[in-house]
């Protein structure tokens, strides 16, 4: 057994919470540390940050760890291991850098910066300081998006024709109900927005599972012009709260994908992926997966003028899990340790998290001009 120091800065936010420390880290503490090739294990040592030390405590106290701070400096000068940053996308690329500065290595949620320019940055310091650099990319490890790889890696599709995605829920305005998101989500000059949020995962999954990204159509809107924050005071909403984008791949596939805060739910999960080749289709959700091939489909006649009865989502399959799929959170956590601790591939890198966040200014710079843009290739 090792044991790997693993300061996790923005640990009080609910991302950095809920799913990397209590469902990863301190999930992998409790299963005995992480696996190895060689047998051997590694057990991950938490040292929490952030900016409320009460705060700091009280997850501390409440989890039975010993080391929080809200000085990072001090962290880093700490020792090294393993630095995660789930802060505000605002200030990571600082304490990225700060951390690449003193020979950690780095794993981090997206986007890793507010602008191409400041993610390249992190990417080419990481390179030069040859610290083992990863950039959360939760989606793919997500059970019926690991079916639905099975299903691309079996040949299932044929030709690949189209992928149509739908994400989204109401977010409630504040004032009569609670809002599930934080008001900065909502104010652009926060690095808020929609667009900046899941055009950095629909990059992820799209070149993942069905080819790379060469141009971008997009529209984004701001739908609920007014919210309510924390202390239940309005406030203009500056940033957007969906986007409606098409997304050219490699082979001609086009891709499909509306993301909204301010629509209703009307489907299995929140999030589901339709993909539809020549030789079958399926719908892949959260968790689930359903196909129909070419020889189950039916044949539909339109006619406007008779009921419907025939029962479309009955001839569907569903496609089993044929293996334990854990929390796909804590799934890429093992995989980036192994990366560290045995130099095991993890392929979500810095210049993965450049894609993203390029992906998703050039979708704002179609939508605000109104216009297909073709995306670049990135290199450090």
């Amino acid at each position: 057994m090792r044991t790997i120091n693993v300061i996790m800065n923005g640990v009080t936010g609910r991302m950095g919470y809920r799913q990397h420390l209590v469902r990863s880290v301190l999930a992998i503490r409790e299963q005995g540390g992480v696996l190895l090739a060689d047998g051997s294990r590694v057990m991950l040592d938490p040292i929490l940050v952030g900016r409320s030390e009460a705060r700091l405590k009280e997850i501390a106290d409440r989890h039975g760890l010993r080391r929080y701070t809200t000085d990072l400096e001090s962290a880093l000068a700490d020792g090294t291991g393993i630095y995660f940053d789930a802060q505000i996308t605002q200030t990571r690329e600082k304490a990225i850098l700060a951390a690449i500065a003193a020979g950690w290595d780095v794993y981090t949620e997206k986007p890793t910066a507010e602008s191409v320019e400041g993610a390249l940055k992190l990417a080419r310091a990481a390179a030069d300081a040859g610290v083992r650099n990863g950039v959360v990319h939760d989606k793919l490890y997500l059970p019926g998006l690991v079916k639905l790889k099975r299903l691309l890696d079996s040949g299932f599709f044929g030709r690949v024709l189209s992928v149509r995605g739908e994400f989204g829920y109401w977010v409630f305005e504040g004032d009569w109900q609670k809002a599930q998101r934080p008001s900065w989500n909502y104010r652009k000059e926060d690095g808020g927005g929609i667009t900046v949020d899941m055009f950095c995962h629909w990059n992820y999954v799209l070149e993942n599972l069905f080819g790379d990204v060469q141009a971008v159509t997009a529209k984004v809107a701001t739908h609920i012009p007014t919210r309510f924050d924390e202390r239940g005071e309005s406030y203009e909403a500056t940033a957007d709260d969906a986007a409606y984008g098409i997304f050219e791949l490699d082979g001609g596939i086009i891709a499909q994908l509306n993301s909204s805060w301010a629509v209703r739910v009307y489907r299995d999960e929140l999030v589901e992926f339709q993909v539809d080749g020549t030789e079958g289709s399926a719908v892949a959700g959260l968790r689930d997966c359903r196909v129909q091939h070419r020889v189950n489909t039916p044949m539909p006649v339109w006619n406007p003028d008779l009921p419907v009865t025939e029962p479309f989502r009955d001839q569907w399959l569903e496609v089993p899990d044929n293996a334990d799929l854990d929390n796909g959170f804590k799934a890429q956590w093992e995989q980036f340790v192994r990366h560290v601790a045995e130099g095991a591939p993890h392929p979500y890198d810095f210049l993965s998290g450049v894609r993203g966040i390029q992906l998703a200014e050039l979708g704002l710079r179609s939508s605000a001009e109104g216009r297909r843009v073709e995306i670049p290739a990135v290199e450090l």
